[in-house]
């Protein structure tokens, strides 16, 4: 497999086993971004003028508060807090729609989400372009253990013969389709095996692989399938 600094992260990603290979892909963007934002982009300008807009969500801003070091997720908040209380809930402020649509839309902004997307998309022209590319590759791919639905609908929504060489793309679907739908019918089975556990019919029986069936269903349709 030929390798370069595009393919070299894709690679090493779908090496790995166990799980949704765009989790993967999304938690190591995730992980970067909390070290870049509380590291070295903490102080800088560019990086400050828009976190102090749109702020975190609280998934990352919980993960920024339990690796980042406290005085750097201090400042981040301290401007960014300050944005709000100026541009939002100014002093003299008086019942006014748009500072409640302001607010409403600072619920769903957040820069670390913003730069996980933007990465993830350039990311996956780099998945498609080594599928057409590379056979070593294919077979990583075909052998992943499942997609997760949130990143099935991702993939499939950028395959095209743009993205995909077209002597591979029919082949492509087929795959990215049998990894999602796959690990959909066993999860099917098994949360259907675990109602079933309820049953007092069912007294004694061994869980097997249902004991867990209820957080992966929940994973699988949510995304963070970690195997």
């Amino acid at each position: 497999m030929k390798e370069n600094i595009c393919t070299i992260p894709i690679n090493d990603i779908f090496r790995e086993r166990g799980g949704c290979p765009v989790c993967r892909m999304y938690r190591m963007a995730e992980q970067q971004y909390i070290d870049y934002i509380t590291g070295p982009a903490m102080m800088a300008p560019d990086v400050r003028v828009v976190t102090n807009e749109v702020g975190f969500c609280h998934r990352h801003l919980s993960q920024m508060i339990a690796h980042g070091p406290r005085l750097s997720v201090a400042l981040l908040l301290q401007t960014h807090l300050d944005e709000v209380r100026t541009r939002l809930l100014p002093s003299s402020s008086v019942p006014s729609r748009s500072r409640s649509e302001g607010i409403a839309r600072l619920q769903d902004t957040c820069y670390v989400c913003d730069r996980i997307e933007h990465d993830i998309l350039h990311l996956m022209q780099t998945v498609y372009a080594q599928y057409g590319a590379d056979e070593e590759f294919r077979r990583l791919y075909g052998e992943q253990d499942c997609l997760c639905l949130q990143h099935y609908a991702l993939v499939m929504a950028g395959a095209s013969k743009k993205t995909v060489d077209k002597h591979y793309l029919n082949d492509f679907v087929a795959v990215t389709n049998r990894l999602c739908k796959g690990y959909l019918d066993t999860l099917c089975d098994d949360v259907t095996a675990f109602t079933r556990l309820f049953d007092y019919r069912s007294a004694g029986m061994d869980p097997g692989s249902s004991k867990d069936a209820i957080e992966r269903a929940a994973q699988f349709l949510h995304g963070d399938i970690s195997g």
